[in-house]
């Protein structure tokens, strides 16, 4: 008696005849007709009463029936204890990321992946926000971190982090560190042009635009030509926290407005039920925990909140 030879019992049982049972788990019904044969003759027994039309169990037959279910259940469920406990290969999750945050968060991200005890394999994908929601779409990428996704696509999206925009200008500019938001229309200002759009629609209310100098739809390159100066950009803040990027450059809040971007982390409906989605999920959140709390998404750096606590637990 083997699995096969159950899985083949019970399947003529359940379709009543040997022609629908061979057609349901695609064997030529004489292969099907010998494994019966010699299941019937290993164990001693008649199963199944041949009739002119189709097949009836025995009581022997309704016997082994109901203990075919309950061995065929049990070998599927160690079949997957140990497909997923002792697979060779890590589980592999293709991550999607914007520009602006793939240099920020993904190697904290393979990193807790090469130390995760679910031994997940990360692939990233760079790209702005509406080839990410295609990638999704298409099954291409598996998860991506996208910004202020539009509503209306069939996907699952679950909120990670609120992100101001900074204005960054070269110091050549002379702007400090807190500048009126109606003076931004006076600057050379290079953007992405999600970025634009999403900075545009903040600022409809106010009645204002933000013309540019140049729509340029690569970080790096705006990055390197406000380092260079004498240029400026209204961006995500984490873009310039590196100490590299942040040399030579001024960080200045925007007055009389709040400009920001929601980062938010979506899948395809239904797919966080997946062991590893579901890891690389708890991986995600708790790398955007770390950043948060090092200051990565805000003006005020870490070390500058954790003096402030310290003066308000010692005070002067």
């Amino acid at each position: 008696m083997n699995l096969r030879a159950l899985r083949y019992f019970v399947a003529i049982a359940e379709a009543g005849s040997l022609t629908a049972a061979a057609a349901a788990v695609a064997v030529a019904q004489p292969a099907l007709t010998r494994q019966l044969r010699e299941l019937e003759a290993d164990l001693g027994v008649q199963l199944l009463l041949r009739l002119p039309r189709g097949v009836r169990l025995t009581p022997a037959g309704v016997t082994l029936y109901e203990s075919a279910q309950r061995m065929l259940a049990e070998a599927a469920r160690v079949r997957q204890l140990l497909s997923t406990r002792q697979r060779d290969e890590p589980a592999s999750v293709v991550l999607g990321a914007s520009p602006t945050l793939a240099r920020v968060l993904l190697p904290g991200l393979f990193e807790a992946c090469q130390r995760a005890v679910s031994g997940i394999q990360l692939r990233a994908r760079e790209a702005f926000t509406p080839a990410l929601l295609e990638g999704l779409e298409r099954g291409t990428i598996d998860m991506a971190i996208v910004t202020n996704p539009e509503p209306g696509r069939t996907l699952s999206l679950h909120p990670l982090l609120g992100e101001p925009f900074a204005l960054v200008s070269h110091r050549s500019l002379k702007i400090g560190p807190v500048i009126p938001v109606r003076q931004l229309a006076g600057l050379p200002l290079l953007m992405t042009t999600l970025h634009h759009a999403l900075v545009e629609r903040q600022l409809q209310p106010l009645g204002l635009r933000l013309p540019l100098r140049a729509e340029i739809d690569s970080v790096d390159s705006i990055r390197e030509l406000v380092l260079r100066g004498p240029w400026a950009t209204v961006m995500p803040i984490s873009v310039f926290k590196e100490p590299a990027a942040a040399r030579g450059v001024v960080m200045s809040e925007i007055s009389g407005v709040q400009l920001n971007r929601l980062l938010v982390l979506a899948t395809r409906i239904g797919q966080l039920g997946h062991s590893p989605l579901a890891a690389m999920r708890e991986i995600i959140e708790a790398e955007f925990a770390r950043l948060a709390r090092r200051g990565v998404f805000s003006f005020a750096s870490a070390t500058a909140r954790g003096n402030a606590r310290r003066r308000r637990v010692n005070p002067s």
